[in-house]
């Protein structure tokens, strides 16, 4: 492998992605190795949000993940009853602004239980390459079998890590994607940082996410969806109400369209831009590495 950079070739490299040693996680699936010291302050206290709540930096991955080790068996038709099945088109139209093609290579972060990875699977054909990527071991776990179960077995490969540090070389990727992951991020700022990195010059960033609703009759009617509803079906259906009201809570706590497209380009992406979907209860954000 050229030092640098990665060709079609090259894919995928032994000594990051999944494999069968010792340093490997559940199925095969490395845990994130050694991961450079997280040094960046979230305020002079070292505190960042979960949800409303205010926790230390260091414990909102714990808190997280807990969240969705409690959701993973429900979070799919937890996903079509909360949008009534419309998070399909969303994907898409997320996809489609990947501009993502044969041959190329796409790192799909918070991947959960692969819904982007499999469409990202069908765009990049038999000479490209996806890697179904989660921090949750047990949301990964399921990405992967659904994978399996659905008969994609080549050119994907599978990887527990954080978004924060990724154990990529540089100019690696022609898109990465993050799809309703960003907002549980301690470090955004970082996280975005580093999805650059492992993007090769002219390599898309593509983030879809909740974000601020249009007009404020709309916003009403999502907020009392949100705090009212939304708990309601996490219950009935998954037996857990808070996690669905931390849901609603880090929705609110998430960068706004604007605020997010600045950040991207303080982070060094060129020509971003962002695509408001159902009025903007969801953003698809776009940047380049040129």
């Amino acid at each position: 492998m050229r030092s640098g950079s990665a060709t079609s070739r090259d894919w995928p490299p032994p000594d990051t992605l999944a494999t069968t040693d010792r340093r490997t996680g559940p199925f095969g699936v490395r845990t994130g190795g050694n991961h450079p010291p997280q040094a960046t302050i979230m305020n002079e206290d070292n505190k960042t949000d979960f949800g409303f709540r205010e926790v230390p930096a260091s414990e909102k991955a714990r808190l997280v993940r807990s969240v969705f080790d409690s959701v993973a068996g429900k979070y799919d038709i937890m996903n079509d009853l909360m949008s009534l099945g419309i998070h399909r088109l969303w994907k898409r139209i997320a996809i489609q602004l990947s501009h993502v093609r044969s041959g190329e290579n796409v790192l799909d972060l918070a991947g959960g239980t692969g819904d982007m990875s499999a469409l990202f699977r069908q765009r990049v054909g038999a000479r490209g390459w996806v890697v179904l990527s989660d921090i949750n071991a047990e949301m990964l776990r399921r990405g992967r079998d659904r994978m399996i179960d659905e008969g994609v077995v080549t050119g994907i490969s599978y990887a527990q890590i954080d978004a924060e540090a990724l154990p990529f070389p540089d100019n690696y990727f022609d898109c990465v994607c993050i799809a309703f992951g960003l907002r549980n991020v301690t470090r955004k700022d970082q996280a975005l940082t580093s999805m650059l990195r492992v993007l090769k010059p002219g390599g898309r960033a593509i983030i879809l996410e909740f974000s601020q609703p249009e007009g404020e009759l709309f916003r009403k009617a999502y907020d009392l969806y949100s705090f009212k509803i939304l708990p309601l079906i996490g219950k009935v259906v998954a037996n857990d109400a808070e996690s669905y009201r931390y849901l609603a809570e880090s929705i609110r706590k998430h960068p706004k369209q604007e605020q997010l497209r600045t950040m991207m380009q303080r982070a060094g992406f060129s020509r971003c831009e962002y695509f408001n979907l159902t009025q903007g209860v969801v953003a698809v954000h776009r940047g380049y590495k040129l």
